[in-house]
């Protein structure tokens, strides 16, 4: 990604929280400033997440654990649509209203998980290509291989921060705590749920690659 693109990405998070803060913050929709917050810091270290030798490894490989600790709150927000229902969006009569606030509110949601989830995904496929060049396993067979156990991870995480409550920070503060919880936290429901993420996350990279790839000579 050219430094163009991601100045225009750090321009976009700037004004965006900005508005949330001033027009969302005090609505039933308030979570949506911390969580575009903490969404946008795995895009923001993925792009000091280096793919050439010149970068330190140590420097690397601290970098890449911290964002994959941060990166389940990128997709998280995608969750967060379900908090459509606290607007009772539909009438007495079934329909859906036509009311501004519904709508507003909805449109800000909906920004906030679709440029989290898009961009954090471009962040996901840099890692794993970055990760498989520094393990020397370049070919796009091992970057699909490390892009699903990614994916797979990042389901997981999303389980933990939603149905757990458990924020990065409180794996930090009390790890052993924690890593007792995710040993017993694996049940049918659990695994259901990481199933269906990780097929929403693997139609994103399916999506992804379609645009990403050009074609020369499309067919009519």
């Amino acid at each position: 990604m050219t430094k163009q693109k991601i100045w225009q990405i750090r321009l976009f998070f700037l004004i965006w929280l900005v508005f949330i803060k001033l027009f969302i913050k005090d609505s039933i929709f308030g979570f949506l400033l911390l969580n575009t917050f903490l969404g946008y810091i795995p895009i923001e270290v993925s792009f000091h997440i280096g793919d050439k030798p010149k970068q330190n490894i140590f420097v690397f490989w601290i970098l890449t654990l911290i964002w994959l600790m941060f990166y389940p709150n990128a997709p998280y927000i995608l969750t967060d649509l379900l908090h459509l229902s606290w607007l009772h969006p539909n009438g007495l009569n079934g329909l859906l209203k036509l009311d501004g606030h519904i709508w507003f509110l909805y449109t800000c949601l909906l920004i906030s998980a679709l440029v989290c989830a898009f961009i954090g995904f471009w962040g996901m496929v840099h890692v794993a290509k970055a990760i498989n060049k520094r393990l020397h396993l370049e070919n796009r067979f091992t970057d699909f291989i490390m892009t699903a156990f990614l994916i797979f991870l990042s389901s997981v995480g999303l389980y933990i921060g939603r149905f757990l409550r458990v924020h990065t920070v409180y794996l930090l503060a009390n790890p052993k705590f924690y890593i007792k919880l995710f040993m017993t936290m694996w049940n049918q429901q659990m695994v259901t749920f990481v199933i269906l993420m990780t097929i929403v996350q693997l139609m994103i990279y399916w999506i992804y690659t379609i645009i990403s790839t050009t074609d020369d000579n499309p067919q009519e």
